[in-house]
């Protein structure tokens, strides 16, 4: 026999005293290098990242960014753990481009996508599979890859399915069509798909029969589903970082809410219906638009404080692990507030604040995003940033966070804001540059405080136009015929960031 309990039957007692003793020295000795070991893996282990991106949240809401009608209270508090950045630019102005640029680090006028196209038989246009994305990047460092919610940028079978594009994991919708729908059959589970209790799934583009009353609300529960995809989704999304714990992990969350249509949860509806906002209904007999819904303002309010709470459970989990001093947390958006006024009533939420402009336009309401980071210890709690940060420069800025900034491809458009983020003194960017293919052919420019807007690209039509953004936020005043020299310069600058492409082509400015 070996170890204390052979000690006891088989020594005398002088020699099992000084042997137990031994053997409780050898053990403490071995527990502290234990916790030693596993205190220097913790210090040397690579930060998990988890990013979220919300589908088509407005600038101003959030509490933390203005709001004063829908409650965000998990998002307010990660905003004052963190950083706000008051100057973020999303990738474009619709869905799929702006994730482009996100995954990519290229910006519009090099990145492959550069509006929502479909692609038969399914799905949206993909990305090729020369494109590097950062979950290809990040899982070379040895990072567990995981995205859930939607995707948008291809579909199993072809070169953008999420699985051969970086991650090891992905849940939810591949094509955004789909992800209409919050009652779907079905959702994507890599590279299956998982059947929801939805008989029969709720259209995202339903209408409201003929003959129906549409003053009285129980018209309206014939748009109701069973199985609500975001909390499958959120399921998920905790169950990957329990299940990758003990490495470093990527999640990406590019969640589907607060995109039109306006599903939510009855019991997350009434908090708001208690507070008698008069609510036009929504009631789409045809035409365009999405399903209709009985109380829109209080729908769409929901949705963002339900999406809230999904943050706010990821955070958690984040904590309970004690994840949370090593775990670099991001959120943002795809792009401004939806421009369908009857089902998102921007105006009355003020959505965009004092920015001009809407989803689908590249003036500042369509492409300025509410943006916080947290990381504990590295990013000062409770500050904000007004430098200028777009979508593409995420890629080198978390490649630089974890410490592997040699990994950055050299064809990135992207400018790594590390030293904003620490609380230290940065370089203002030297411009930032989108074009929009789709709503006409859009290209912007902004260079220090100067913006310009050309539009009608698509047409021949074309109309550039000048702000000053320090003394004109919303875009009102149009400079153009004022200060020539700079429209000359801004107008030279995008000609030069503007790469043609055939798939999406600016036909005014390719030739």
């Amino acid at each position: 026999m070996v170890g204390p309990l052979a000690l006891a039957f088989e020594y005398p007692q002088e020699v099992r005293i000084m042997s137990t003793r031994v053997v409780f020295v050898l053990s403490a000795f071995f527990a502290l290098s234990s916790g030693l070991l596993f205190a220097q893996e913790a210090e040397t282990r690579k930060p998990n990242i988890v990013f979220i991106l919300a589908d088509d949240l407005g600038y101003r809401e959030l509490g933390c960014f203005g709001q004063e009608k829908i409650r965000t209270p998990r998002l307010d508090r990660l905003a004052a753990e963190g950083m706000r950045l008051t100057q973020h630019y999303s990738g474009n102005a619709v869905c799929a481009p702006s994730r482009c640029v996100l995954l990519t680090g290229k910006h519009p006028g090099h990145a492959f996508i550069r509006n929502n196209k479909s692609h038969k038989p399914t799905g949206q246009y993909p990305i090729p599979d020369d494109e590097v994305t950062l979950a290809e990047l990040l899982r070379k460092q040895g990072y567990a890859t995981g995205g859930f919610g939607k995707w948008g940028l291809g579909t199993t079978g072809n070169s953008g399915d999420p699985l051969k594009q970086g991650f090891d994991r992905f849940f939810g919708y591949h094509c955004q069509s789909h992800a209409h729908s919050y009652y779907p059959g079905y959702l994507n589970d890599d590279d299956k798909r998982l059947k929801l209790n939805n008989h029969p799934p709720i259209s995202g583009h339903a209408n409201m029969p003929k003959e129906a009353d549409v003053t009285d609300p129980r018209t309206y529960d014939r748009f109701k589903g069973t199985d609500y995809a975001p909390d499958r989704i959120n399921e998920q999304a905790l169950a990957f970082i329990r299940a990758n714990r003990d490495r470093p992990f990527f999640l990406y969350y590019p969640t589907i809410i607060p995109h039109v249509a306006l599903h939510v949860p009855d019991a997350d509806l009434k908090p708001y219906l208690d507070l008698g906002w008069r609510d036009p209904p929504f009631t789409k007999r045809k035409g365009g638009g999405y399903t209709p819904h009985f109380t829109p303002r209080a729908a769409y309010a929901a949705m963002i404080t339900r999406m809230d709470t999904y943050v706010g459970k990821i955070l958690d989990l984040i904590d309970e692990l004690g994840l949370a001093d090593n775990t670099i947390v991001v959120f943002t958006s795809d792009n401004g507030t939806t421009h369908l006024k009857r089902e998102v009533d921007y105006t009355f939420f003020k959505s965009v604040g004092e920015l001009r402009g809407l989803k689908g336009q590249l003036y500042e309401g369509g492409v300025r995003v509410p943006a916080i980071v947290r990381w504990p210890g590295h990013v000062p709690a409770d500050t904000t940033s007004d430098r200028v940060t777009g979508f593409e420069d995420w890629l080198p800025t978390l490649l630089a966070l974890i410490g592997d900034a040699k990994a950055t491809p050299a064809d990135t458009d992207g400018i790594d804001f590390t030293p904003t983020l620490l609380g230290q003194k940065q370089k203002a960017r030297p411009l930032l540059y989108r074009e929009f293919a789709g709503y006409g052919g859009q290209q912007s420019i902004r260079v220090d405080d100067w913006k310009a807007i050309r539009t009608g690209l698509r047409k021949g039509k074309t109309k550039l136009a000048l702000y000053n953004l320090f003394d004109d936020p919303g875009e009102k005043h149009d400079l153009a015929a004022e200060h020539p020299d700079v429209v000359n310069r801004l107008d030279t600058l995008m000609r030069q960031e503007h790469a043609p492409s055939k798939v999406f082509p600016l036909p005014s400015i390719d030739k």
